[in-house]
């Protein structure tokens, strides 16, 4: 039967750092010996700059992901040649003109948005939010929508329209009763999923379906009075 010597030197996986460290080096070199000792156990002198480095770059790349999606959703905006922002909407895009919706345009949303949603609201109507225009499931791709927008379920490029609270499909221009102007705006989502609502849906259904899919959002005030 073998037996270890027990003068053997002990493996440097095994030893403390008193057993690598000569007593020549207490106290006063101490930490230093331990630390290089560890150092040597596990490899961490060696690895600690690398991973410190890895940690750096990952670090600076979630940093500029982060500034380049948040520069998308900022630039991401809506507008309409037929009025300024805040402006007056003129009288061939209401109840009194011609009824049809005006041209719209805005900019690419940000990375990742599959469909993008349009409404037009009035928030001062007496009897709460009046809903005028509910668009859905117009592609990612789109960048505007031109003047007269078919009042029909479906629209060429796929999106459909929704129930407006005039109770028809499609555009219902503004018509503010007498009194101060009120301000119709023009809300636009970029949303990271298509939806499976069909043509006729209310703002109530639309809502709650793009609820946790809004990727950004911007909007384009109008304003009327009669």
């Amino acid at each position: 039967m073998l037996h270890s010597n027990p003068f053997a030197p002990t493996p440097l996986s095994k030893r403390k750092p008193s057993d690598v460290c000569p007593i020549s080096d207490l106290p006063n070199n101490y930490v230093t010996c331990r630390k290089r000792s560890y150092g040597q156990r596990w490899g961490i002198s060696a690895a600690l700059p690398i991973l410190l480095g890895l940690t750096v770059i990952f670090a600076r790349r979630q940093v500029k992901a982060a500034s380049a999606d948040g520069q998308a959703r900022s630039a991401f905006k809506i507008s309409t040649t037929a009025f300024p922002p805040g402006g007056t909407i003129p009288k061939v895009y209401t109840c009194e003109g011609q009824d049809i919706s005006p041209p719209l345009a805005w900019t690419a949303p940000p990375s990742g948005a599959r469909t993008l949603v349009l409404m037009l609201l009035d928030p001062d109507a007496p009897g709460g939010i009046w809903t005028h225009w509910l668009v859905y499931n117009l592609p990612a791709t789109a960048r505007g929508l031109a003047a007269n927008v078919p009042k029909e379920p479906k629209l060429p490029n796929g999106a459909r329209q929704g129930r407006n609270d005039f109770g028809n499909l499609g555009f219902g221009g503004p018509c503010p009763p007498p009194g101060k102007p009120h301000h119709y705006i023009f809300h636009l989502f970029a949303l990271n999923t298509a939806l499976s609502l069909e043509p006729g849906a209310t703002r109530r259904e639309l809502e709650e379906t793009i609820r946790g899919h809004i990727l950004a959002q911007t909007e384009l005030v109008g304003r009327l009075g009669r």
